[in-house]
Formats: C-alpha cells, sequence, structure tokens
C-alpha cells in the first residue's frame, strides 16, 4: 500500500517519478493569475494565526464547512474567535477526503510548516498553536512565504481604478527580488445592470484619470489612460470574469444611446441593450491589449451569486457561485473574429467552467493561432475554479493533447487570495508527470525520448513557456 502524501504523492509509476524528480521539482513558480493581497506583499504583513492565512477569504473551504454542517458564525461571523472557526475547519477535513480540499491541506501544512500530522480534531490545537508559531518568524511572512516557494513572479488582480501604490512600492524595493506585477480587470466597466452603482463607478474612473466623461468615447479615453498607467508598472496580462463570450452586432451612434441612457439619465437597460454595450466595450478592451503587447485572459461560465439571502449578508466571492451551462461557441468564434479580422487579436488564455466545453475550447483555439507571435499566441487556459483538481486538470490536458499541442501550455497557476496556495503549482506538476509518465509506462509514448520530454515538455510547462510567453 502506497503511503499517503510522501515524496511520490499522485506519481504512480517509476517513470513519472523519475520526470518530476529530475525535470519539475523545485522550479520557480510564475503565478500569472491569482488574487493576493498587494498590501500584505507591500508591508509583508504578519498573519497572527493559521486561521487567518489560511480561512479568511477561502469561499473553497467555506462551502466544505457549510456543506459539514458548520454554522455560518464559525465561518463568516464575527463573534468567533479565530481558533474556533480552525478547530470547525479542522473538524471537517477527514470528511473532505476525495475533494481536492484534502490534498491541498495536508501539502500545504507539509509544504510551508513541516507538518505532516493528518489534520483533525484530536490533532488540531497542536498543529493551530505550531503553525502560528512558526507564522511570527520573518521565513513565514507574506514575503517569506514567496521566498520559500521560489516564487519568481506573481500578478495580482486589479480593477482600472486602483492606485496600484502597493506594486510601486514593491517595484522600488531592492531588498524582496520577486516581482509583482499588476493585472488589468475591468470588470466593473462593463457592469451596466445597476445606473446608480455603474455611475458612481465612471465617476471615480473620471477621478483619477483626470478625463472628462460625458460621452463612450470619453469612456474608453479614461480607460486608455488607466491601461497605460497599468503598463508603467509593469502590467503585462488583463482578466475578464464573464458569463460568456459578448459579441453582438452593433453601431457606434447605439453604443453612445445606451451609454446616454444610464449614465446621464439613469435609466435601467435592456438585455439587448447590456449585450450590446458589452460587446462594444470587450472590443475596445481587446484592441488596448493588442496594441500594448498584453495578453489578455478570459475566464467564463460561472453563475454567480446563486443564493440570493446570503449574498444580501455577505456580498459576492463568499462561496455561492457554481458552474453555469452558458452557449458560447459561436459568440467566441464571433468575438475572436472580429479582432482577428482587424489584426487586433492579442496573446489570449481562455478558462472554461464548464467541463463539457474542454474539447470546444481545445478546438476553438486551433482556429487563431499565429506563427508571428509565436508557439501558443492562443491558450486553453489551466483547470479552473472547481476544475482545478487532479481531475479537472487531467481532462483539461487530455483535450489541449488530443486536440492541440499539450507541449505548447504555459501551464498553472494559483487563482488564489491565500499566501498558502503555492503548492497548487506542485499538485499539477506532479498529476502533470504522472500523466506522461503513465503514456510511457504503457508504450504510447516512446521511453528513448524521456530526456526530451522531461526537459522540452514536463519543464517548460511548469516554468518555461510561461517565461517566454509573457515576457515579464
Amino acid at each position: 500500500m502506497k503511503p499517503f502524501n510522501d515524496k511520490d504523492f499522485v506519481l504512480q509509476t517509476e517513470t513519472a517519478r523519475r520526470l518530476y524528480h529530475e525535470y519539475a521539482e523545485g522550479l520557480p513558480i510564475i503565478d500569472y493569475h491569482c488574487h493576493l493581497n498587494p498590501e500584505y506583499v507591500a508591508n509583508d504583513h504578519v498573519f497572527p494565526n493559521l486561521s487567518k492565512v489560511w480561512l479568511e477569504g477561502d469561499h473553497y473551504k467555506w462551502r466544505a464547512m457549510r456543506s459539514n454542517g458548520v454554522d455560518e458564525k464559525y465561518i463568516t461571523g464575527t463573534d468567533t474567535t479565530d481558533w474556533e472557526k480552525f478547530e470547525k475547519w479542522a473538524e471537517t477535513v477527514p470528511y473532505t477526503m476525495r475533494n481536492p480540499l484534502y490534498h491541498w491541506t495536508h501539502l500545504e501544512l507539509k509544504t510551508a510548516f513541516g507538518v505532516t500530522d493528518l489534520l483533525n480534531p484530536s490533532t488540531a490545537k497542536d498543529i493551530y498553536d505550531r503553525c502560528t508559531a512558526m507564522l511570527q518568524t520573518a521565513e513565514r511572512s507574506a514575503r517569506g512565504l514567496m521566498k520559500h516557494y521560489n516564487v519568481e513572479v506573481v500578478c495580482t488582480t486589479d480593477d482600472p481604478v486602483d492606485s496600484l501604490e502597493h506594486h510601486l512600492a514593491v517595484a522600488k524595493d531592492p531588498t524582496f527580488g520577486i516581482k509583482m506585477l499588476p493585472t488589468w480587470r475591468p470588470d466593473k466597466a462593463m457592469a451596466v445592470e445597476d445606473p446608480a452603482s455603474y455611475k458612481a463607478y465612471i465617476d471615480r474612473l473620471r477621478e483619477v484619470a483626470g478625463v472628462s466623461i460625458s460621452k463612450f468615447a470619453d469612456v474608453i479615453a479614461a480607460l486608455q489612460k488607466r491601461h497605460d498607467f497599468f503598463a508603467s508598472v509593469g502590467c503585462r496580462l488583463s482578466d475578464h470574469g464573464i458569463e460568456e463570450f459578448y459579441a453582438e452586432e452593433y453601431t457606434p451612434a447605439e453604443i453612445d444611446g445606451i451609454f446616454e441612457k444610464i449614465y446621464v439619465r439613469g435609466e435601467h437597460l435592456t438585455r439587448e441593450e447590456i449585450l450590446k454595450f458589452r460587446s462594444a466595450m470587450l472590443e475596445e478592451f481587446g484592441v488596448m491589449d493588442h496594441d500594448s503587447g498584453w495578453t489578455q485572459q478570459f475566464h467564463y461560465g460561472a453563475l454567480r451569486n446563486n443564493n440570493s439571502r446570503m449574498m444580501a449578508l455577505l456580498g459576492p466571492d463568499t462561496g455561492y457561485d457554481s458552474i453555469g451551462d452558458f452557449t458560447v461557441a459561436q459568440k467566441m468564434s464571433k468575438f475572436l473574429d472580429r479582432l482577428a479580422s482587424r489584426d487586433k487579436l492579442a496573446k489570449t488564455i481562455i478558462y472554461n467552467l464548464n467541463p463539457r466545453d474542454n474539447e470546444l475550447v481545445a478546438t476553438m483555439i486551433g482556429n487563431f493561432q499565429d506563427g508571428r507571435y509565436g508557439a501558443g499566441k492562443i491558450q486553453f487556459g489551466s483547470g479552473w475554479w472547481f476544475l482545478d483538481q487532479k481531475d479537472g486538470m487531467e481532462k483539461q490536458m487530455t483535450a489541449l493533447s488530443n486536440l492541440g499541442l499539450l507541449s505548447r501550455f504555459v501551464g498553472m497557476l494559483t487563482d488564489s487570495r491565500s499566501f498558502l496556495s503555492y503548492p497548487r503549482h506542485e499538485y499539477f506538476r506532479r498529476t502533470l508527470c504522472n500523466l506522461l509518465g503513465n503514456d510511457i509506462e504503457q508504450g504510447l509514448l516512446p521511453a528513448s525520448e524521456i530526456d526530451f520530454i522531461g526537459r522540452e515538455i514536463v519543464a517548460k510547462i511548469s516554468y518555461g513557456n510561461a517565461k517566454e510567453y509573457f515576457k515579464f
């Protein structure tokens, strides 16, 4: 019987073990999409206890705790202690077996703190106290953890109106050595469902950009000014969280009228007007990214804020989102082609949330590859959110292998708010090596090419392809 979470965790064959230990283990991490708090990095935040670094803001864990019958006061409540919250998490962990949380939990304890005990009610207090004590040392501060995991670059997720003051502070600090770059996330510029909220956002954009806004062209001018500012701070990627791709037909006059209706008159838009406005905005963003030499990312397919009562109590991003079943192929194709026909299609990464779309995305990216940009201009992003577990990553890589070039894949990212999530890169690398190692063992790939596979496929998917693709 193979032991749990040993040095050969996930690696089922001798060849898989060789690929991982010789070619992937220990490579630097380029975490090109995450939700870390930039202020924590700038100030080298010291976490007061394990609960703060591990449970705060982690809606993955919150969902599991709710499913295990934990009262909300021990999850997001303000009248319970950090230890009480952690205690409830420890009670939940044994029941997360076969959920990726069980693997992540024990990988994080092992790699961050050297703790190899299983987390459960009987070990909880000892683990909490030991890890909390370690978190008070310089080696386990926000920056200390990033150095511990050999992080080379992180790209946070930032709104166009953000000051980026913390990114600027980190860039000026010669003692750190890790790049923290912003990512342009302009979702609020397309969030036109509520006129009052949208007007407040555009007024804030007007203020920070120093541009008078009365028509749609002014909005684009203000956003372009902020886009240029982000580029000056090192930004090289945009990111868009969308339900589906927007590619409606529209005219400039229509978009001007829609903007006047919502911003000037404060009136609600029709569904058709919302789709047209988002289509125009998304195309403008695509042109900006192309002209700046950026990579654009699209995370699509989430059905968000399903529980209206809890949305009212806790707000968004608190664990009440799920996989949506949007029909996307024609609109995705039309959007990409709209930019490609103008020769304005930037490097692009597409992440689907519904696994039924794996083959759809894997074939779609092949329609818009362009050798002028090097290998893999259009990327099928790694398994995202509900799919960033072993099964989801394997299915994503299998679809890409069958219908494209796995070898040109830019690999994994954490998509996390936690400084303890870097083992997701290790988990991915182990899964990749196991997939390829099993193929070699079964004679589906030649054993004589193991060095090429390790050097040119494993190591590059784990690190090298991202380094070359993003050119940070």
